[in-house]
């Protein structure tokens, strides 16, 4: 027990270290503990998570093709279109746009030409920024798990799979877009008259009585609408969108009984020595749909690897990969050797409240900046203790929980893009503006989404 207890601190002081430290660092200081585990304590080295770190190169590889084609500022020129034709609506339209943005593209790192947008509409409108900008945030990352090409759906239905729960990408996302849009929606109405309006807010007052400062808050237009849409940006657009249909009618075939994907010979043969044959994993699927995408993004909207590369969409999720690269392998590693014994303390628990493993995926969310490790590093072992299938299905939305800490870039980002200084970080740390829209919104996702399985599972 003494020597489980040691190994567990090990595994924790690799997290916090590394998420202090943040970015690359949080899947590389991961192998200092993987290291200890297995040279160390001479424990078993789990698996790596191969599948799902493939889905994120297959995708973020797309996804940046289309920023470098110039389609990516087209999206958010139509969002930006909205929220300037409905400005008075901004808190409710605003996590929206970031939501849906997040869902087509797999990554929530596609807002940050939004965000500043955001801020400049509320703040020439009269409305305190912090109210759209703190829910918008929160949003563009709850949006991660109702993405059909996202990392952590892919990985929750790869573990489901392999654990005896067939559920399609098209599947979860049917329980978790209602489920969070209902979480955000509900965050949205209890922003909307958060904190003091601009006229009556002495520190914004006060600022406004500074020149400078003044003109720093007004004298400038956020906007993309002053932005040339090529045919190309187009173009990339409408290859992007093609290749998430193509991913949606295989599920929807899958779900429907007509399965159209191909089969594939196992090698193995049936009682009466006839050969059986397999469909192509969805996993797969996913993969080859995106790469063949980025390809054509290339040959016909002119994407430019080189810009694509150095992108913001493709950097960041090369960071994600070696993040869950790192900390689903050391997570894994512990927890596989002590899984017989963590049946044993936990059995009770989990059969009584199974569904009290998402206070188990919010609290590892608030170490790990990163939904995907949270699912490849728990739900092996959440099943490995019973808890159905659907049960984890509906509690999918608790895997968000980094926004506790706000040392988030997408968060930091929207705090320096709001002029205003309405959207802070708080005096005592915890104290910030994402902290009661993205507990809200996870709270109620959670609740929708439990009650959602639990109807139709």
């Amino acid at each position: 027990m003494v020597e489980m207890i040691l190994e567990l601190l090990v595994v924790l002081l690799a997290l916090y270290v590394g998420s202090r430290y943040g970015s690359l660092a949080l899947g590389a200081i991961s192998g200092i503990g993987l290291a200890i585990l297995v040279f160390g304590f001479q424990l078993k080295p789990g698996t790596p998570p191969t599948d799902v770190i493939y889905i994120i190169i297959a995708a973020v590889t797309c996804a940046g093709m289309l920023q470098a084609a110039g389609g990516m500022d087209w999206m958010i020129q139509l969002a930006e279109k909205l929220l300037r034709k409905h400005p008075d609506s901004i808190t409710f339209l605003a996590p929206l746009c970031t939501f849906f943005l997040t869902v087509m593209v797999g990554t929530g790192h596609v807002v940050y030409t939004l965000m500043p947008i955001i801020c400049d509409i509320a703040l020439k409108k009269g409305i305190r920024p912090e109210r759209p900008c703190g829910v918008a945030s929160i949003a563009s990352q709850v949006g991660i798990t109702c993405s059909p090409i996202a990392a952590a759906v892919a990985s929750f239905v790869i573990i489901s799979s392999a654990n005896g729960f067939e559920v399609s990408n098209l599947q979860v996302i049917g329980v978790t877009i209602p489920a969070c849009l209902c979480g955000l929606m509900a965050a949205a109405a209890v922003s909307y008259h958060r904190g003091l309006d601009l006229e009556k807010d002495p520190n914004f007052q006060a600022r406004c009585k500074d020149p400078e400062t003044y003109k720093f808050m007004f004298g400038n237009t956020a906007t993309l609408l002053d932005k040339e849409v090529t045919k190309e940006a187009r173009m990339s657009v409408y290859i992007f969108l093609a290749a998430l249909a193509c991913i949606v009618l295989f599920s929807v075939c899958q779900i429907a009984g007509c399965d159209i994907r191909p089969e594939f010979a196992t090698g193995k043969v049936d009682a009466d020595g006839n050969p059986i044959f397999k469909p192509l994993a969805m996993n797969l699927i996913i993969q080859i749909v995106m790469i063949a995408a980025a390809a054509f993004m290339i040959l016909f909207a002119k994407a430019q690897p080189k810009k694509a590369v150095a992108g913001a969409v493709w950097q960041s999720g090369m960071v994600a990969v070696v993040a869950i690269y790192g900390i689903a392998w050391l997570a894994d590693t512990y927890f596989s050797n002590y899984i017989e014994e963590m049946k044993a303390g936990l059995g009770d628990i989990v059969t009584d409240f199974p569904w009290a493993i998402a206070l188990a995926f919010f609290v590892v969310s608030v170490l790990i900046n990163s939904q995907g490790a949270v699912v490849v590093a728990m739900l092996p072992l959440a099943y490995s203790l019973g808890i159905p299938g659907p049960v984890l299905l509906g509690v999918l939305p608790s895997v968000y929980g980094y926004f506790f800490i706000p040392n988030y870039p997408s968060d930091i980002a929207t705090v320096n893009f709001d002029r205003s200084g309405t959207t802070v970080i708080g005096k005592y740390l915890l104290n910030h503006s994402f902290m009661m829209p993205g507990l809200i919104s996870v709270t109620v996702s959670t609740i929708v989404g439990y009650a959602i399985t639990m109807i139709f599972y």
